[in-house]
């Protein structure tokens, strides 16, 4: 190929100089552009010691935070009802649980932290740790003071200021210590069934009521209208007999009349103490019926 066929080859025509003219003034220009932008290299991160610390301390509540939310979650508990599983979680050993369950078998029931720790004999470091859990009823916690709505009988009252005990209602009686709406009825009905009290000594024919408790009665009522009593002689009475006494059965009647008839009678009522059967309440009971006539 000769030079003139190599120059009309690489002649450009009017279009493509203009077209490389552009494209080498867009080159000139996108690298003028990249040249003067100022470069940006990594900035530094410059932190005084007050401030690395606040983010310590910030970085340490978070984690503090999801450790806590990790923890199972605990809730207050009545320590009467604990289970096995309840007492594995808590950390007791089978023997701590062991003792509580007998315990609890016994219809005993724990009112205190104290009362625990003796009962299961958990130590005091594990102690510590569940019993801010434990939740008693508001009744243990936080009794009510009892209201004393019976008599203080320390200073008795002297017989004019007593009350007829013949006359005395439920609600009179039961002010007693010791003397509640049961046995306050039965002495009413006891005394119905007499026509009257002849006697405080009476009230030993009413059964339950403890002769402490009729000492606490006697302070405070007196019989001011005693029922008349008929005696009965012992030296010719039948057992039959004995046995309409209040509160003598027959075969205590029996064992009477078998006494007096061996001695063929006694002159003295206070004889019959000898009788192992016959209490001093029943004697004291059964000597208001009767007389040691020849």
């Amino acid at each position: 190929m000769n030079l003139q066929q190599l120059r009309s080859q690489l002649a450009f025509n009017r279009g493509q100089r203009v077209g490389i003219l552009l494209l080498t003034g867009l080159i000139v220009v996108v690298s003028s552009i990249d040249l003067l932008l100022p470069t940006t290299g990594e900035t530094s991160l410059e932190l005084n010691s007050d401030e690395l610390e606040r983010i310590q301390c910030k970085i340490d509540s978070i984690r503090s935070s999801i450790i806590e939310r990790s923890q199972p979650k605990r809730y207050a508990f009545n320590p009467n009802f604990i289970t096995d599983y309840k007492a594995y979680t808590l950390g007791m050993t089978p023997g701590e649980f062991d003792r509580l369950k007998s315990f609890r078998d016994r219809d005993q029931w724990i009112n205190s932290v104290k009362d625990f720790q003796q009962v299961t004999g958990v130590s005091d470091s594990l102690l510590a740790e569940i019993s801010p859990w434990f939740k008693f009823p508001e009744w243990v916690t936080n009794p009510k003071p009892r209201k004393r709505n019976f008599v203080n009988f320390d200073q008795p009252l002297s017989y004019a200021n007593k009350q007829d005990l013949n006359q005395a209602s439920l609600d009179d009686l039961v002010k007693v210590s010791g003397v509640g709406k049961v046995l306050g009825a039965r002495i009413i009905e006891l005394r119905s069934r007499l026509g009257g009290f002849h006697s405080p000594v009476q009230l030993n024919g009413v059964w339950g009521l403890k002769p402490v408790v009729i000492e606490r009665i006697e302070k405070r009522f007196a019989v001011k209208t005693p029922k008349k009593i008929r005696a009965i002689n012992i030296n010719t009475a039948t057992a039959s007999d004995l046995a309409t006494i209040p509160g003598i059965s027959f075969d205590l009647a029996k064992t009477i009349w078998e006494f007096v008839r061996l001695r063929e009678g006694i002159t003295e009522l206070g004889e019959l103490k000898k009788i192992e059967e016959l209490t001093i309440q029943k004697y004291e009971l059964i000597a208001l019926y009767l007389s040691a006539d020849p």
